[in-house]
């Protein structure tokens, strides 16, 4: 079965990549994440999943443009944890459903199932909500117990790693120390 695959970077691609190709999916990777700041890490991501797509051979679908300031525009509504991460889910993944109807593809996922750092719950239920609304099938795998495992093969493959989810509020969660 086809599907678009969001994709947050490669690390997190390496395993899901793997394990869909091997239940017999065929993905194509969709690189669509305004909510990665600044700029520069938001191109070493789309950099590190190019490079992993070039190892695995797989499709890359890069969405035009970087809509920053629209998406914090979305997320201001709600800056705080837990809700904000609500809201950048269900842009991500509305957007992908939208792509994946587009392409002509039945199915879509994302690779913020293989985090232990995201609200599965959260996603599968957006995930599921749109794939009602599109009349498409939402891939709901819980790729969590391949997360080690993931950042050992992007180590093997050179990919850039990040320290962060990506949206400005979780770089300064990560290293704003308050005095």
């Amino acid at each position: 079965m086809s599907l678009l695959l969001h994709t947050c970077c490669g690390p997190c691609a390496a395993y899901t990549t793997s394990y869909l190709l091997e239940k017999g999916h065929e993905p194509t990777l969709y690189f669509y994440n305004p909510n990665i700041h600044p700029y520069q890490e938001y191109q070493r991501r789309l950099e590190g999943l190019q490079q992993l797509a070039a190892i695995r051979n797989l499709p890359v679908v890069v969405e035009p443009g970087y809509p920053l300031e629209e998406f914090l525009r979305e997320i201001a509504l709600d800056p705080e944890f837990g809700k904000r991460c609500v809201r950048c889910y269900r842009i991500r993944l509305e957007k992908t459903a939208e792509k994946a109807k587009e392409l002509g593809m039945t199915a879509f996922s994302t690779t913020l199932l293989i985090s232990p750092y995201q609200n599965r719950e959260q996603i599968c239920a957006i995930g599921q909500e749109l794939a009602g609304q599109y009349g498409l099938t939402f891939i709901d795998e819980d790729f969590r117990s391949g997360f080690r495992q993931s950042q050992a093969m992007a180590k093997e493959y050179g990919l850039y790693r990040q320290g962060y989810c990506g949206c400005i509020y979780s770089e300064k969660d990560r290293y704003y120390k308050s005095k």
